[in-house]
């Protein structure tokens, strides 16, 4: 139990008003607008949202500005504002193979029908520190507005339909795996419980926890955690040599089944990221040789974020598919737990709150050790033998 000390009150007032100071800066330069956070510090807001669960760009950017850049911060705001919006609906899921996609790439089919969509991506720049944006200077030119003239469309095997997914469906721009499942060369994605999945907001994780509570956590961890965890699974712990199959991000819509109509409606549209990741896998007693998925997905443009879950999402199947385990990426217990960037700071942070009472109390305790223990004496050296020079 904490006591607080007298006027503990008084200086954490004027902490505060310190903390106001330091968030607001020189105020001769002017103060950043919630637009400006969300327009051009996009990739911040995107992981906020993605990491606090909560899609709200206005709310994202709030969060950064107030927690003075700090991310982990900004999550725990965001997450602490959304326990108290009420929840008035429950979405049906997203139809990502609609997605409108602004960047969808292969790193398994160079003839991808549909084309590469290269997008918005740092992977062809050179990693140069541009100063004309130090000075005000926009990076690149203006666009024309004038697309550029499209190539020829590859042509997809006659056993895939480039306008249905593996169900049949009509669908936006085929998916790169969709030649794999008509060959039966790939899992079926794997399916992730009931149709009622648990809730880890709201339910406690119990293992072995089911892959639909697995997907909901890595969907709200850290992304340097889980950056750090599939990367190891590429160095040896838990290799399953993974192939990027397709990553898209780009916008899907979002509906609902209101009781009172019977149907459903669309009510927004969200910008989301996509990561099928191929994996190998060598066959079973029940299983022919196949290549296995892992699955990311994440909010707004994260496509690190995505690939990293895909790759963890995978390591944690090792168990069911018969593999041999024991890395770390592959221990629900150690990748569930430590990937939630709130708790974990939580718990390091809170070293700094006063442990007046416990650190006294081991401080006596190796004291009264310490009394009982005779000293030890260093031992004299021995003379030297007669003869013997030092």
């Amino acid at each position: 139990m904490y006591v607080a000390v007298k006027g503990g009150e008084r200086a954490i007032e004027a902490a505060h008003e310190l903390l106001a100071q330091a968030r607001r800066g020189d105020p001769q330069v002017p103060e950043l607008t919630l637009q400006q956070v969300s327009g051009q510090l996009s990739l911040a807001v995107d992981r906020v949202m993605a990491e606090g669960s909560l899609y709200d760009r206005e709310l994202a950017a709030l969060a950064i500005k107030q927690a003075r850049g700090d991310l982990i911060e900004a999550v725990f705001l965001l997450r602490a504002f959304r326990t108290t919006l009420p929840r008035l609906a429950v979405t049906r899921p997203i139809e990502t193979g609609r997605m409108a996609p602004r960047r969808r790439i292969s790193a398994t089919f160079k003839d991808l029908p549909g084309g590469q969509m290269l997008g918005p991506t740092f992977d062809y720049t050179h990693r140069l520190l541009d100063f004309a944006l130090a000075a005000g200077a926009s990076a690149a030119p203006e666009p024309a507005g004038v697309p550029a003239e499209p190539g020829p469309m590859p042509r997809a095997p006659a056993a895939v339909d480039p306008a249905a997914d593996v169900n049949g469906d009509a669908r936006g721009p085929a998916r790169a795996l969709a030649f794999l499942d008509a060959e039966d060369l790939i899992e079926r994605p794997p399916m992730t419980g009931s149709d009622d999945p648990p809730d880890i907001t709201r339910d406690p994780l119990a293992f072995p926890a089911p892959r639909a509570a697995r997907l909901q956590n890595l969907a709200r961890g850290d992304e340097g955690f889980l950056l750090a965890l599939g990367y190891s699974t590429q160095r040896g712990y838990g290799r399953t040599h993974p192939f990027a199959g397709e990553i898209r991000m780009g916008e899907v819509e979002v509906e609902i089944v209101p009781e009172e109509l019977g149907f459903a409606i669309v009510i927004g549209e969200v910008t989301v990221t996509e990561c099928d990741m191929v994996n190998q896998f060598a066959g079973s007693a029940t299983e022919p040789a196949r290549f296995t998925r892992g699955y990311g997905l994440a909010f707004g443009e994260g496509e690190r974020k995505a690939m990293a879950m895909a790759l963890v999402d995978r390591a944690l199947r090792a168990d069911q598919l018969g593999e041999d385990t024991g890395a770390p990426a592959q221990d629900q217990e150690f990748v569930l737990y430590h990937s939630d960037n709130v708790e974990a700071s939580g718990f390091v942070q809170h070293l700094k709150l006063p442990h007046y009472v416990d650190f006294q109390s081991e401080l006596n305790l190796i004291r009264r050790i310490r009394a009982g223990t005779p000293r030890a004496v260093a031992a004299e050296p021995e003379p030297a033998a007669a003869g013997e020079e030092d």
